[in-house]
């Protein structure tokens, strides 16, 4: 039986909340639609979706008729005397996400105006401006919109602001906040980056506490430079602010998901009291003369070494005529080069660099560091000029390769990518630092 004369038998429609018998399992949730005309897919109370083949539900109970999300009325702000200026950038992504019950899916549904309207605690922290800088979900980011983020966020330091919140789609959100952290330079307020695991109108949302706990560190502290703002546990107690070249998304949906590498918080903010608790004495503050510098060089790559890693995934980089390239190796900065079926590795390596491209070595172990002189084969390619990145997170060294070689002289690149700019490098790694510790 096809879907459409399924729904039909039963008197269902898509958005209509249903009761399954599959098996020995009882199923409950909102009919969203399927990839397959054969499936039901539903969207459980839990968020997540999964799909039934129609010939094995034994019984059908349509719990209720399928509701609409209406938009809240947008509340008119008002600006109070002697709180600070803070601005609101919004980008889309789960934090101003809101459920279509209609079809099931999360969907961008609300202005940064609306964030204020949802969460009338921060009209008591700050008075805030808001501006929608754009409205995709964060798998869409790329250089050029890291580059109208800046602009945007240099508009707002120009008109005053104290500080900047992100709105920011979780998946790419340390990538967003590296980039920022180098085009930034000598940022003199806090900009926060801030996102949520879950959309805004759902009861365990983490949306709200995000928000307001960023907005109270900008407000009550000194703190100038740019930072994340997420959970520090699954309960709602405390926010963690976390490096901005320091930390990786760890988890798909858990609320803190987001952890600092061979580093740690910057402070913990008490969701409750709104006490702040400085991790870090030595805490970015105003200094030197900002500068904006938003270019981002396009041609740069990402590869990640594996088992019996081919020839033409190396060689496209060249013959595509690439800039850069970070290699995400194993271990200590390792990839296959020194077996003779993969001899031809390290040529293809050597004739990109040759070419012009800036060759690095990263690791996907994350924690710890990549070495450029120890076994065969990283000496190998170290001697042909790949260049050993430390501690740099592979994200965080792609956007730093990206932003050099368009803002610097290429001779000038490769010893930059071994420098500590704005507290990507950690060169003092306590072996105590694995596994991480909660504070």
């Amino acid at each position: 039986m096809k879907k459409s004369a399924f729904l039909n038998k039963h008197k269902i429609a898509e958005g209509d909340i249903i009761e399954l018998s599959v098996g020995n399992d009882l199923l409950i949730g909102t009919i969203v639609p399927s990839k397959s005309d054969s499936l039901i897919a539903l969207k459980l109370n839990s968020g997540y979706n999964t799909e039934i083949d129609i010939k094995k539900i034994k019984s059908v109970k349509k719990k209720s008729k399928g509701k609409t999300v209406g938009k809240p009325k947008t509340a008119k702000v008002e600006e109070k005397k002697g709180l600070p200026s803070i601005s609101i950038l919004h980008t889309g992504g789960t934090i101003a996400s809101r459920v279509n019950y209609k079809t099931g899916g999360v969907i961008a549904a609300f202005s940064a105006d609306d964030l204020l309207t949802m969460f009338p605690e921060l009209e008591e922290i700050a008075n805030f401006e808001s501006t929608l800088v754009s409205n995709i979900m964060s798998e869409d980011m790329n250089f050029a919109y890291y580059g109208k983020l800046v602009n945007a966020i240099e508009k707002e330091i120009k008109k005053g602001a104290k500080g900047i919140i992100l709105g920011h789609g979780t998946d790419t959100l340390g990538y967003t906040a590296a980039a920022l952290s180098f085009a930034l330079e000598n940022c003199p307020v806090p900009v926060m980056l801030v996102g949520a695991q879950r959309s805004s109108d759902r009861g365990s949302s983490d949306a709200a506490m995000n928000l307001i706990c960023a907005a109270k560190f900008i407000a009550k502290t000194d703190f100038a430079g740019v930072a994340i703002c997420m959970h520090h546990s699954t309960d709602d107690e405390i926010c963690a602010v976390l490096p901005a070249c320091k930390t990786r998304k760890m988890h798909t949906s858990r609320r803190d998901a987001f952890k600092a590498v061979n580093d740690s918080p910057i402070a913990l903010v008490d969701y409750k009291s709104g006490k702040i608790n400085f991790l870090k004495k030595n805490y970015a503050k105003k200094r030197g003369t900002f500068k904006a510098m938003p270019k981002f060089e396009e041609k740069v790559g990402l590869l990640k070494s594996h088992p019996s890693m081919k020839l033409i995934e190396i060689d496209f980089f060249r013959k595509n005529k690439y800039k850069g390239l970070v290699i995400e190796g194993t271990g200590l900065g390792h990839t296959t080069v020194t077996i003779k079926k993969f001899e031809d590795n390290i040529k293809a390596i050597k004739n990109l660099i040759k070419s012009g491209c800036v060759v690095c070595m990263t690791s996907q172990c994350l924690f710890g560091s990549v070495h450029p002189s120890i076994y065969t084969n990283i000496r190998k390619l170290s001697e042909i000029g790949v260049v050993y990145c430390k501690d740099l997170l592979p994200e965080t060294a792609f956007v730093k390769l990206a932003w050099l070689l368009a803002n610097y002289k290429k001779s000038e690149v490769a010893e930059l990518m071994g420098q500590n700019l704005r507290g990507e490098i950690n060169e003092r790694i306590s072996m105590d630092s694995f596994p991480p510790k909660e504070e």
